[in-house]
């Protein structure tokens, strides 16, 4: 008996020890469960939230570019772009070429890219579409296949003012033009949220704000939509006209420095990202130099009188029209016989220049070249501009101050040869030209006064009718203006090749603007700088004055035509 009462007593205690046991596992689940649940929940939440939550970015709007009268040249628009949870994509693979279609993308090349990419949550298939076309992508449905807002930069002015206003990339950042210069003035800060994603990363709830997005600020520049449309009308026209390869035009205001238009050909279209080639981009009015040729003669006029060595009124002899300097030879269109400083400057002597050149010291000389900006940057801020070339007084030889006097041996670039005559047209004040409108822009004397009005005087005689520029010249205004002719170097030297100049001011009474043509490879037998540019200048001169509401200062001329008029 004593056997069975053993045993019982064994089974009893293992079924204690297991009750127990169990007993004991049931307070630690108890006990685990009241830490997670009430000591661990702050950490649980994070392990979750790490999970799920993220902070995404808040896209922001860069800052409008606009003209001196607010009207917009670059602005960014909100648009919508395609992207995809390759994963899920792949699993409707199908479909893609259903998408494919609507966007316009080989689908073999959009399911290899997808393919090459399988372990990632998020790919680009195509950015900042048309609205039209999203809303087709979104008709479509595709698992996988997602839209995101984003901004997208478009130019209402195209290819006019394209070199000036620049462009972005795809992800609006500064590339070209002012746009890059004022990248960071125009680039907006992103915001920033917390939001609760699903496995494929689309978000499913917003959770909190934690940084506003800031947009970049504006930018007003100096130009004028309306006159830099209207210069590059011109100068397209004119291009075209004389088949030349390319040109430029820039309007200075005299009393500010203002660049009021910049027009260049070739030109690019910034809203068309696809482009065969870059011959368009460049801002040729900055960044090409150019050996201006008679352009500068009145620069040289000005060192001279400056000096003490001419008058407006003293003759010169320039029979038989050609000279030899250094055994080179200089020649006159023809033989002017005696010209007084004046007639030097209309007949655009290059005999009568030269020996005013080579009566004068080469250190004066260079230094009104040089007071009136050659060979440094005009300082407009513009990336890459060009500060051309002035060598140094000291290492000219006899025939290369003789050459600078007509304009050879020195490279400037058209806005260098604007700001210098705007310098003429403000009483020998030079102003560095701005782009951003109400600049800080403090004026360097650089000439005097007087000897400025009286330069202005005889310029005003290149476009009357006995002048180089008789082209130019605008009914009911006085027009001060000189004309260039140069020969372009080749590979053996100066070839047939030319680059047809005039620069100006008006009105000569109370100069406002100052403008520069510059035409490069004109084609056919007119090549002058006084047929070619000088008829461009004329109609953009004609055009500002109007548009700025100059009023005439040559009102006899305007009373003379009233009457000869049935």
């Amino acid at each position: 008996m004593a056997e069975p009462r053993n045993g019982l007593g064994i089974c009893r205690l293992r079924v204690a020890l297991l009750i127990a046991l169990m007993g004991l596992a049931a307070v630690g689940l108890v006990a685990r469960a009241i830490k997670l649940q009430v000591m661990d929940t702050e950490f649980l939440q994070e392990e979750g939230e790490a999970r799920f939550l993220r902070q995404v970015e808040i896209p922001t709007m860069r800052g409008r570019i606009v003209d001196r009268n607010g009207q917009p040249l670059a602005v960014s628009t909100p648009v919508d772009s395609v992207w995809a949870h390759p994963g899920e994509l792949l699993q409707a693979a199908d479909r893609i070429p259903l998408l494919a279609g609507v966007l316009g993308e080989d689908a073999d090349a959009i399911q290899r890219r997808l393919s090459q990419r399988a372990d990632r949550q998020f790919v680009w298939i195509i950015r900042r579409i048309h609205p039209e076309l999203a809303d087709r992508v979104r008709q479509l449905d595709i698992p996988g296949v997602f839209l995101q807002r984003e901004y997208k930069r478009f130019y209402p002015t195209a290819d006019v003012s394209a070199q000036v206003v620049g462009m972005t990339n795809i992800d609006e950042v500064g590339q070209e033009g002012l746009e890059l210069a004022y990248d960071s003035w125009l680039t907006g800060r992103t915001g920033m949220k917390r939001v609760i994603q699903d496995r494929l990363g689309r978000v499913v709830e917003d959770i909190e704000l934690v940084r506003e997005a800031e947009p970049g600020r504006e930018l007003q520049l100096t130009l004028d939509r309306r006159l830099q449309y209207l210069a590059y009308r011109e100068l397209v026209a004119t291009i075209s006209e004389h088949q030349a390869r390319s040109g430029s035009v820039v309007v200075l205001d005299v009393r500010t420095g203002a660049i009021l238009a910049m027009a260049n050909y070739p030109s690019f279209n910034p809203n068309a990202r696809e482009r065969d080639s870059t011959e368009g981009v460049r801002n040729r009015a900055l960044t090409d130099v150019l050996e201006p040729g008679s352009v500068v003669k009145p620069f040289v006029v000005a060192a001279a009188m400056e000096a003490g060595l001419a008058r407006p009124d003293m003759l010169i002899d320039t029979a038989p029209g050609y000279m030899t300097v250094s055994g080179h030879t200089i020649e006159d269109f023809r033989n002017y016989g005696e010209l007084t400083v004046t007639g030097v400057l209309t007949k655009s002597s290059n005999v009568g220049v030269v020996q005013l050149a080579m009566a004068m010291d080469a250190q004066h000389m260079w230094s009104m070249y040089s007071r009136l900006g050659f060979g440094r940057v005009t300082g407009s801020g513009f990336p890459g501009e060009s500060a051309g070339v002035l060598r140094d007084y000291q290492r000219w030889r006899k025939l290369e101050q003789a050459t600078l006097a007509y304009g050879y041996g020195l490279s400037v670039t058209p806005l260098q040869l604007a700001r210098a005559m705007a310098a003429v047209a403000d009483g020998g004040r030079l102003r560095q030209p701005s782009f951003i409108l109400d600049s800080d822009n403090p004026t360097q004397s650089v000439m005097d006064p007087a000897l400025a009005d009286r330069l202005a005087l005889m310029l005003e005689t290149v476009t009357g009718p006995d002048g180089t520029a008789s082209r130019a010249a605008i009914d009911g205004y006085r027009i001060a203006a000189k004309t260039g002719t140069s020969r372009k170097v080749g590979v053996s030297g100066y070839s047939d090749r030319y680059v047809s100049s005039i620069a100006g001011f008006a009105p000569v009474t109370r100069p406002r603007l100052a403008a520069v043509v510059v035409i490069q490879d004109p084609g056919g037998e007119a090549y002058y700088g006084g047929l070619v540019a000088g008829p461009l200048f004329g109609r953009v001169m004609a055009d500002a004055l109007r548009l700025m509401n100059v009023p005439p200062d040559d009102v006899s001329s305007l009373m003379t035509m009233a009457g000869d008029s049935p």
